[in-house]
């Protein structure tokens, strides 16, 4: 193990000469708070940009919907690049993107990865030529592989399968018009050609997308994953955290897009389609029939639905599949110049009465039945320099939940936004996710506010407020409550170097049972506890050469109660290099926390389709380095070589996935080959 560390120091200090793989990587981690990275929405974010970083969107045949997949663009920006294509189209490169004046510097860079411009050789009338199709065909295959140098207790006595966690993902595409994948799945323990698992990977994922035939702009057959309005219905396509929404704005958007992540929830299983019914009017049916991982009780009911996708031991691999559920909706937009109105209508029957444990109180208003109805609207306008969204939902038992933002855009590059959210407490919709403190559409009503300000070309403040009181009672809180949420963020750019400053003030009630003497007896009292968690983040980046790049990172966290008070902070250090064919990426960091309350999360570069952020509590040392070299032109081979050493501990983890020893060697490779 001292080779493997002296090996990645010296290859870190070597790294004189480097070429930043995927830089939009660094700009999704930056907008994720805390909260963000402790959900596993984010990674579904990161799956789809992935994909379309391998199959750009092509400017001068994109619609609105492919622009809106984009999470860096906000709905000005997205109505200015379609207003220049209706005037300018065809687009001749990506150099025209500077003609958009609501686009900067940083936009149009992250545009370049995501987006390109196919200069159509002639007008082709009505729909495209089944061989022009074929011919335009590419394949790409990617498998990737994680082996652990350490044994958990379950690899030894208790999982059913190996501890290597691989993925399998094929996909043709043609364009824009056609795409076709397979995804399989597998993570450390589950069975593999074995036992349930008898076709082989424990979870897969298949879809068939057609797009741009005449009438029928956009049809997913097969695993799909769809979101409409600003989410109180429907959304499981993208999730974003307060700071993400201030970088869009307010934006609401209606995706429909296959599921090719190696994620087993949050998707559709069936057939949906968006259809032109007219110039102003496109409608979006769907039909989904899928199977659920679900808790059962005595009586057979279902008391949760079971959403992290591990089938590793007996227990777990009992629960997967008992439930079916069967989903028919449809969502119809109209456009009429800058105003825009939508309806969702969803329809969910589960095989399984859905109860969960009433007894507990802050579950007593938790979705419960078999059949559920949600129907909402949406509505909005949009100019150059104001723009409104919002939706208002109601669920079958008539609880109402509504979100409604106002952003606007001045001269001088200040844009304000207030966003008003209410989520009642009996309104309950199984796929609804939207902005939230609680991280769910309910028991909610909140003022944020947001800005963004760039003063001068070289520094750029965002900030947020949001204030949210639940009404009901929460996990651990026994009565209403608030929370307080605060941002502030500046970064200063020079030619050769990116400063960011961060701090945030969280402050959230919780529980606290404290006991006092009465008349000679002990009595235990609970009340509501302040607790406020302060985070700070300073971030340098250094570019000044050409093929150079190096990001120095401290990070510090500080959370006081009446009680308790934890602490702790990070200092990381990350290198990317490249001599000719091979590039190399290098982190080192140094941690130290008082508790796991006080964790801290650092972004470290891993191979495509896998974005990480690891937790870090305690006292340790963490060290990767990834490796890559395009062996051919349609040849790519990726290792990543991380290890995390831990000062204050002999053991790590707990129950079945505890690992006898101090130290964590992981070994990430991956195999991706086009033709």
């Amino acid at each position: 193990m001292k080779t493997q560390l002296v090996v990645i120091f010296i290859l870190a200090a070597l790294a004189t000469q480097a070429q930043q793989q995927r830089p939009w990587e660094p700009m999704l981690a930056a907008i994720m708070t805390t909260d963000d990275m402790d959900s596993d929405d984010w990674d579904d974010t990161y799956q789809l940009l992935c994909q379309i970083e391998q199959h750009p969107i092509d400017l001068n045949s994109a619609t609105r919907e492919d622009l809106e997949q984009l999470p860096f663009l906000s709905d000005q920006q997205v109505e200015a690049i379609m207003e220049y294509l209706y005037h300018y189209a065809p687009m001749k490169s990506m150099a025209e993107l500077r003609m958009i004046r609501s686009l900067d510097y940083t936009q149009i860079a992250l545009l370049s990865h995501f987006a390109c411009v196919v200069v159509p050789r002639h007008e082709q009338a009505g729909l495209p030529r089944l061989k022009d199709i074929v011919r335009n065909a590419h394949h790409e295959l990617t498998v990737s592989a994680r082996i652990p140098f350490y044994r958990r207790q379950g690899d030894d006595n208790g999982y059913l399968g190996s501890p290597y966690r691989h993925t399998l993902r094929y996909q043709l595409s043609s364009g824009n018009l056609l795409k076709l994948g397979l995804v399989g799945a597998q993570d450390a323990g589950e069975p593999f050609f074995s036992g349930r698992n008898g076709a082989g990977y424990d979870f897969y994922s298949y879809y068939l997308q057609l797009k741009h035939l005449g009438h029928l702009e956009n049809l997913v057959v097969g695993k799909y994953k769809l979101s409409a309005g600003m989410g109180l219905v429907l959304n499981n396509s993208l999730s974003l955290g307060k700071l993400a929404m201030l970088q869009q704005m307010g934006r609401a958007a209606t995706t429909l897009r296959p599921h090719a992540s190696r994620s087993q929830a949050s998707h559709f299983q069936g057939a949906a389609a968006t259809v032109r019914l007219s110039h102003r009017v496109t409608l979006t049916p769907f039909l989904s029939y899928r199977a659920l991982d679900a808790t059962l009780g005595h009586d057979s009911t279902a008391t949760s639905l079971v959403t992290s996708g591990y089938h590793r031991t007996p227990s777990e691999m009992e629960k997967k599949n008992n439930t079916h559920t069967t989903d028919l909706g449809a969502h119809i937009a109209y456009r009429y110049g800058r105003l825009h109105a939508g309806a969702t209508a969803l329809y969910t029957h589960l095989d399984r009465r859905l109860q969960p444990n009433a007894s507990t109180l802050y579950r007593r208003h938790y979705a419960q039945g078999s059949d559920f109805v949600n129907l909402s609207a949406n509505y909005g306008y949009l100019h150059h320099s104001l723009a409104f969204h919002g939706e208002t939902a109601i669920n079958r038992h008539g609880a109402v939940a509504t979100i409604n933002s106002l952003s606007v855009n001045t001269a001088n590059s200040l844009s304000i936004m207030l966003l008003q959210r209410f989520y009642s407490y009996r309104y309950t919709a199984l796929y609804a996710r939207a902005l939230s403190e609680g991280g769910r559409v309910q028991n909610e009503s909140s003022i944020y506010t947001a800005l963004s300000w760039q003063p001068s070309p070289r520094l750029r403040l965002m900030a947020y407020s949001d204030y949210t009181y639940f009404a009901w009672v929460r996990y651990q809180v026994s009565s209403s409550s608030h929370a307080w949420d605060n941002l502030l963020q500046a970064t200063l750019n020079s030619r050769c170097w990116t400063l960011t400053a961060r701090y945030r003030l969280h402050l959230r009630q919780k529980d606290r049972t404290i006991t006092f003497s009465r008349e000679g007896k002990e009595i235990d009292s609970t009340l509501l506890a302040d607790i406020y968690e302060h985070r700070s983040r300073l971030t340098l980046a250094w570019h000044a050469l050409d093929h150079v790049t190096t990001t120095t990172q401290a990070d510090g966290v500080i959370t006081t109660s009446i009680a308790d008070r934890h602490w702790g902070y990070m200092i990381s250090q990350a290198v990317n290099a490249q001599w000719a064919k091979v590039k190399l990426s290098a982190t080192t960091g140094y941690f130290l926390t008082s508790s796991y309350d006080a964790r801290l999360y650092v972004y470290e570069r891993s191979p495509l389709y896998s974005f990480s952020i690891p937790a870090y509590y305690g006292q340790g040392l963490r060290l990767s380095l990834m490796a890559q070299t395009t062996a051919t032109r349609r040849l790519t081979l990726t290792a990543k070589l991380g290890y995390t050493r831990y000062f204050d501990r002999s053991t790590i983890g707990s129950d079945l996935q505890q690992v006898e020893g101090s130290a964590l060697t992981d070994l990430d490779l991956q195999v991706r080959w086009k033709f």
